[in-house]
């Protein structure tokens, strides 16, 4: 796969080093060059496949230039070892869950993608590996549970001062071994600036191994694709051969996977951007003015991103054209307000307990139904993280249902190693470099 730079068409690198060095040094984002479509007669039969059996048809597509089809199986084999079932709710309405995984987030599927095609990489490499993460919540955990003791790679996650569940902190600051956690007094847009600046700094890159792991880097994307592809599968064997998706969106890497996976062939009918407060996308397609503004929190805290940094490859997918854009993609926002009520009434009609993230994506897939003419279209809203993560949202009553799964309950146990740092490029610099 040879892919270039939003910001630069003529920086044109090879996988690898796009996986390595994250973002271009022109502060743009990788994007492939080409992509491959999967065949008509792959796409028509593909739902008598499983879902690692599909990966692998996908991944291999796309990454056959640089892995043998063997390493691939054997990266994808170790990825998806956990289900992404499809939950209906109603006879054309079903909810993709995501998060089966370790960290109970569907950024397991990413995070542990990428750490097997860096440890693939890097074994002929003699150099520690620095993996330099900002987080808003799912992130982080997802990163340390798909790195720890990966041999060969150090991990520092940068997270915002109170603005992640007390269970996601426990995620990042438990783990140890090669994983460290930084909590930094500001906003989630703060801890991503940081990351974004440490990767254009001449003396880290030249002293340290950098790479990042949040979904600007290219490897995260690819393999949130097979889900879409899992759940379409899903769909055409309930008899569905129209899917749209709605996704709660915060820094727009999980849309932009789905983004991928309809340029490779797959028939997705519509997307649905849904996201908090945080309505910078929302805003642009009201006005078609492209306006960044500063986070504010919310209690879908992993959608907390006032400037997404993937809004724009999705542009890029769409070659910039506005119209064509909005003829495939819409965008909604909701409030902490409409959040809470979204996940009464989802647990009152379906006896269903939704995180606030999971919550505001029903609310959107609700709004679209409205305009949805064809009953034979499915639509499925992707639940990005398990309830557990978040109990602090909920009445005291749907909290009460919810099951927490044993690895949640252990970490209480752990002790929390956490170091605290201002919002300061500088001082978070010194400590890379004092730290190495």
């Amino acid at each position: 796969m040879k892919l270039y730079s939003t910001n630069n068409t003529d920086n044109v690198v090879g996988f690898k080093e796009a996986v390595f060095q994250s973002l271009p040094k022109d502060k743009g984002l990788y994007m492939p060059i080409e992509l491959p479509v999967m065949s008509e007669d792959w796409l028509n039969s593909f739902q008598n496949s499983s879902f690692q059996e599909i990966a692998k048809d996908v991944c291999y597509e796309l990454l056959k230039d640089d892995f043998s089809k063997d390493d691939l199986d054997k990266i994808v084999d170790e990825v998806i070892s956990f289900p992404a079932p499809l939950n209906f709710l109603e006879k054309d309405l079903a909810v993709l869950e995501l998060f089966h995984g370790p960290s109970f987030a569907f950024k397991d599927f990413g995070a542990r993608f990428m750490s097997r095609v860096m440890a693939h990489f890097s074994k002929k490499e003699d150099q520690l590996l620095d993996v330099l993460v900002a987080t808003s919540g799912d992130t982080g955990g997802a990163v340390a549970l798909g790195f720890l003791g990966v041999e060969g790679t150090r991990v520092t996650i940068l997270y915002p001062k109170g603005k992640v569940s007390p269970i996601q902190e426990l995620q990042l600051t438990t783990n140890g071994k090669n994983i460290r956690a930084i909590e930094i007094d500001g906003t989630f847009d703060d801890c991503q600036a940081l990351v974004k600046q440490a990767f254009v700094d001449e003396d880290l890159q030249s002293q340290l191994n950098l790479t990042s792991a949040n979904s600007i880097n290219i490897a995260r994307l690819i393999p949130q694709s097979f889900y879409y592809f899992e759940a379409f599968a899903h769909a055409k064997r309930e008899g569905f051969d129209k899917v749209s998706f709605v996704v709660p969106s915060g820094n727009f890497g999980n849309i932009t996977a789905g983004i991928l996976a309809y340029k490779m062939g797959l028939k997705v009918k519509h997307f649905i951007a849904a996201t908090n407060a945080n309505d910078t996308v929302p805003h642009f397609f009201e006005t078609n003015e492209y306006q960044p503004k500063p986070s504010v929190q919310t209690l879908s805290n992993a959608m907390d991103v006032g400037s997404p940094s993937n809004w724009v490859r999705v542009m890029e997918f769409f070659e910039n054209d506005v119209d064509n854009l909005k003829s495939k993609i819409e965008s909604f926002s909701y409030s902490d307000k409409e959040t809470v009520e979204a996940i009464k009434q989802i647990d009152e009609k379906y006896n269903y307990i939704a995180c606030p993230h999971t919550a505001i994506a029903w609310k959107a897939a609700k709004e679209y139904e409205l305009k949805k003419k064809d009953d034979k279209e499915l639509v499925v809203f992707l639940s990005t993280a398990h309830p557990c993560k978040f109990p602090e949202v909920f009445s005291e009553e749907i909290r009460s249902k919810i099951s927490y799964p044993d690895a949640v309950k252990e970490l209480d146990e752990n002790n929390s190693q956490k170091v605290a740092m201002e919002n300061n490029f500088e001082e978070l610099k010194l400590w890379l470099l004092g730290n190495a």
